[in-house]
């Protein structure tokens, strides 16, 4: 049987919200050359300057102020402020005659305050409006990161809200569920935005495929469907079958170029997102930063086994 592609996935994504592992490699004197591999720095300057160059090399951009299970009011406005200051900051790298925007950013609810008792999901919708009215002004898309399945219907209700005044914001869907067939057939109609991903979190067998074959399957079903609808494809993938059936599917659908895009996420195939842009594509690659990396970086340790080799291979070296 064809499982997933890394075995100690579910050990490694378990060590993702262990706090005693949090310790022991954040505090792992390789550890922070690892995770520049993956994450543009802890600070704006950091980001920004990691933006410019991809710009300037024709690649898009949508940055992700890390944060997520955020349980203070305090904590959630400070990640709104920040936002906000980033969006002024893209306004000066925003190319003006493109013709999508270059430059994006995306944001999780649940650092947004979705988590909070009582109110997190007036106090998440709120916050993520502030933010897509400062994009708006600015010219700079938004897209809702997915999170683990408990929040998916809640995060959807809250796109779909924001919609009928914010209708370029993206949603984001992960084809390892097994609900996102009817997600994206519901999401596929005119101006929706969709950014569909295989899926980053352990869920159970109830609600999410399990084996690696399956996901992939899942995923090139509900890219026909996006890719046959009216909206704007956003296929988040660095597997090389996902990428030729996106190109395959545009053709077919009379996609062009500025109707759909490749997105990748930074550090994992550089040379394939180059080779992307030199053949006429859209690509956006997906720019993290800030100081809270640790479930995320972990995440892509537990996506590919060419990852955690990596991470292994530097602290085995300079032990």
């Amino acid at each position: 049987m064809t499982t997933l592609s890394n075995p100690l996935r579910p050990a490694i994504l378990a060590a993702a919200r262990s706090a005693r592992m949090k310790r022991t490699i954040t505090k792992a004197p390789v550890t922070k050359r690892i995770v520049e591999r993956f994450i543009a720095g802890e600070d704006r300057p950091a980001v920004l300057a990691v933006a410019r160059d991809l710009l300037a090399g024709g690649a898009a951009v949508s940055i992700d102020f890390l944060g997520e299970q955020t349980t203070d009011r305090g904590q959630a406005d400070a990640i709104v402020a920040e936002y906000v200051a980033l969006l002024d900051d893209l306004a000066a790298l925003t190319p003006p005659d493109a013709d999508v925007p270059r430059t994006e950013v995306s944001m999780k609810l649940s650092a947004l305050g979705q988590a909070l008792p009582g109110d997190g999901d007036k106090i998440a919708t709120e916050n993520a409006w502030k933010i897509c009215s400062a994009a708006a002004e600015r010219g700079i898309w938004v897209s809702v990161d997915a999170e683990d399945h408990t929040t998916t219907d809640s995060t959807l209700a809250v796109v779909t809200a924001l919609r009928s005044e914010f209708p370029w914001l993206g949603a984001v869907l992960q084809a390892y569920l097994h609900r996102t067939e009817d997600d994206c057939r519901a999401m596929a109609g005119p101006d929706s935005r969709v950014r569909l991903c295989k899926g980053a979190y352990q869920e159970p067998p109830e609600v999410a495929f399990q084996r690696k074959v399956d996901v992939t399957d899942s995923y090139l079903r509900c890219l026909e469907i996006l890719m046959a609808g009216t909206g704007y494809p956003m296929a988040a993938s660095h597997d090389p079958v996902v990428i030729a059936a996106t190109d395959e599917l545009a053709t077919r659908n009379g996609r062009a170029a500025n109707t759909f895009e490749h997105q990748m996420l930074y550090g994992i195939r550089d040379l394939e997102q180059k080779r992307l842009v030199e053949a006429g594509s859209t690509v956006r690659v997906y720019v993290p930063y800030g100081s809270q990396w640790y479930p995320y970086f972990m995440r892509r340790l537990a996506e590919r086994p060419s990852n955690l080799t990596f991470f292994l291979r530097s602290i085995a070296t300079r032990g």
